[in-house]
């Protein structure tokens, strides 16, 4: 019986250090993200309908990637701020204007990974916000021909 308490006593003290921990960083998640994070958009460019393709999006390229003719890059950036298990990251993206170097628009994203309990399953993780999926739509808009 005593053996049973201590087991329970221990697997406690595992179980709330590791999910304490956890519900920490996800409060600061949500903290980071209240300061700066999100999609912030500095100018909006207007584009010919030719340059979107049928879903109504415009293709990038990262500044690795782009063309020395492209006017446009995305600049993406990802630093830890907590490295381990668990661990607190902030992802920012940029779109960039080549000549000048202007930023267009920016997304912000801080995001918790692991800080669960060791096994075979797949660690969680917590972002917010979740997705920079309006950024390109909220930069570029396309023309509208009053034909």
């Amino acid at each position: 019986m005593k053996k049973i308490v201590l087991f329970l006593f221990a697997s406690l003290i595992v179980y709330a250090t590791f999910f304490t921990e956890k519900d920490r960083l996800d409060r600061e998640v949500k903290r980071l993200c209240a300061t700066d994070g999100g999609i912030k958009v500095y100018e909006t460019v207007k584009l010919p309908a030719e340059r979107f393709d049928q879903y109504g999006r415009i293709k990038i390229q990262t500044k690795e990637y782009m063309k020395s003719t492209d006017e446009y890059y995305v600049d993406y950036k990802s630093n830890y701020i907590i490295i381990g298990n668990p661990r607190l990251m902030r992802i920012n993206v940029k779109i960039v204007r080549t000549k000048d170097g202007k930023v267009m628009g920016e997304f912000t994203q801080y995001t918790r990974g692991g800080g669960d309990m060791p096994g075979p399953w797949h660690g969680s993780s917590f972002s917010c916000p979740s997705s920079s999926l309006g950024l390109e739509a909220l930069v570029f808009v396309r023309e509208v021909n009053d034909d």
